[in-house]
């Protein structure tokens, strides 16, 4: 596949290639860069980037494209993980280069041979890479949030529903796993649905797990009616996805389940314990509720191809 672009050529002296998966923690380091800058503290962890380059549909030579300094520094990179979802960073030293716009092109020729329509990507609200988006012409889609569990705040009392019980998973369980948190987030993400691969790449697949980070959630007949995904991300407890049956909502069971999850969190050593939602879950609400305070907010921006 071609690396060219119909944008602007980039600064002398940088070149591009693939990726390749050692380069995840190069990837990492540039990540929390940025991340740093624009937050205060770098979030993202090498599990991260691994779990999604891992995942069997995915093709990281072709996915992916990488600037690097004379010196063969990673400076800029971008990622088509699938779909309409892009991931990009660029070093803050090297920011106003015009890297970020040629990465931009790139991986919008690249969407558009791969049939997609749209390109987007999260980016924190008011960071360099939002105010580049606007200018590229993406627009907004949707508001996510960053929230914390104040190291302060007690867990509240949140029994769960009468003869309802939580338990760890086994492999056993997957596959009806992934067919409900996949039910529960397509009632609301534009995507086609993960393949079971894929989702468990990242969940059971994802380096470091351990079987209490995929929690189920079964009423007194013995059928399943949630599911949450928390790991350890340095020293955060991170709530990845939790998902109820519609039907069940509303009766206690999603705050029940967050308290668990953060409970086991702190348990196996995490000194924070965190989570992201977006406006297009309607669940704010419900981390509020347990006492959670938004830390960051993120703005997603997409372009039509």
């Amino acid at each position: 596949m071609s690396t060219r672009t119909a944008g602007p050529a980039l600064p002398p002296g940088l070149r591009t290639r693939p990726l390749v998966l050692d380069d995840a923690e190069a990837v990492t380091a540039l990540v929390r860069a940025e991340e740093t800058v624009d937050l205060g503290a770098p979030e993202v962890d090498v599990e991260d980037i691994r779990s999604d380059w891992l995942r069997p549909s995915y093709d990281i030579a072709t996915s992916t494209i990488g600037v690097e300094d004379p010196e063969g520094r990673l400076v800029g990179y971008v990622d088509h993980a699938g779909d309409d979802v892009a991931y990009a960073a660029v070093d803050p030293a090297h920011q106003g280069r015009g890297i970020g716009t040629w990465l931009a092109a790139w991986v919008q020729q690249r969407a558009r041979e791969r049939g997609a329509t749209r390109i987007g990507s999260q980016v924190p609200q008011g960071s360099a890479a939002d105010r580049l988006m606007a200018d590229l012409g993406y627009r907004e889609r949707w508001t996510a949030w960053d929230l914390e569990l104040p190291d302060d705040v007690r867990l509240p009392d949140a029994p769960l529903p009468a003869g309802h019980t939580l338990r760890d998973a086994t492999a056993a369980d997957h596959e009806a796993a992934w067919t409900l948190l996949e039910d529960c987030f397509l009632e609301w993400a534009q995507r086609p649905r993960q393949p079971l691969a894929d989702f468990g790449a990242r969940i059971w697949g994802r380096e470091g797990h351990q079987p209490w980070n995929l929690r189920l959630l079964h009423d007194g007949a013995g059928e399943l009616v949630g599911a949450t995904h928390v790991h350890l991300s340095g020293a955060g407890g991170y709530v990845a996805k939790v998902g109820v049956r519609r039907e069940r909502r509303g009766q206690g069971p999603a705050a029940a389940m967050l308290v668990d999850a953060f409970a086991l969190a702190r348990r196996h050593g995490a000194t924070r314990c965190y989570l992201s939602t977006d406006s297009r879950t309607g669940a704010l609400g419900l981390y509020e509720h347990v006492g959670m305070v938004v830390s960051s907010t993120w703005v997603n921006r997409a372009i039509d191809l």
